[in-house]
């Protein structure tokens, strides 16, 4: 989800996680659990006192869903994210200008790995179409790593944007924030490089914390491009 805290990201306070271990997962558990992601769900995230910003889903059927991050003062933002689940995969298929428009930057991958959760014992991973590999389905009992590369193309536009995605998922562990004790959450450390406009770069670098029964950025801890973090506050239905 490269974009949705660019635009916001400033210095803001500390936040409180505390990961003690793994906490029990339930053979049904599923990603869809923690990140609400084909209900109408949302969420508001605070920094420094301040509203840092704010998501929300919108499934499209019964196996896509569009999120949309961005300012509530100017909501709904003119962008949005589409992944669809595949099998035991929910994978990335690109961007659009908003919730329920067609994609008109479109993301493929030509180089993706799999791994354990220090991002060891790298193993290719068979395309699905082309489309990046973003989040298991199932909630494994390990973390594991992904690392994906390739190109975001805008036919409108001329344009392609050359991309690697580095991911380290980890297993459910216990969690709190400012406004919310005793939570159990996924955490997804994420490394976003690219050379859309300039030389190609490291241009994200952060953790977000994502709650079971709540879902997007419980809590959020960002190096880069600036040193940021973030908590949930509120959550709703839509």
């Amino acid at each position: 989800m490269r974009k949705r805290l660019s635009a916001l990201a400033a210095a803001g306070s500390a936040i409180v996680v505390l990961a003690s271990g793994s906490a029990a997962t339930a053979a049904t558990e599923n990603y869809g659990d923690y990140s609400r992601m084909f209900s109408r769900s949302a969420g508001q995230y605070w920094s420094g006192g301040q509203v840092g910003g704010q998501w929300a889903w919108s499934p499209q059927n019964s196996s896509t869903s569009d999120i949309s991050w961005g300012d509530p003062a100017q909501w709904p933002p003119a962008y949005a994210e589409r992944f669809v689940r595949r099998g035991d995969w929910v994978e990335l298929e690109g961007y659009s200008g908003g919730q329920g428009k067609p994609v008109t930057q479109v993301q493929r991958v030509t180089s993706e790995k799999i791994g354990d959760a220090g991002c060891g014992n790298m193993t290719d991973l068979p395309s699905d179409g082309g489309r990046q590999h973003y989040v298991r389905w199932t909630i494994p009992s390990a973390g594991y790593c992904l690392d994906a590369s390739g190109t975001i193309t805008s036919p409108a536009a001329g344009t392609v944007v050359h991309f690697r995605h580095r991911q380290r998922w980890t297993a459910p562990a216990s969690c709190s924030n400012a406004y919310f004790a005793g939570r159990t959450c996924l955490s997804q450390h994420e490394q976003w490089w690219d050379d859309n406009g300039h030389a190609y770069s490291l241009r994200i670098d952060r953790t977000q914390y994502i709650a079971r029964g709540l879902g997007m950025a419980f809590a959020i801890r960002q190096t880069v491009p600036s040193t940021w973090a973030a908590a949930s506050r509120y959550y709703w239905s839509w």
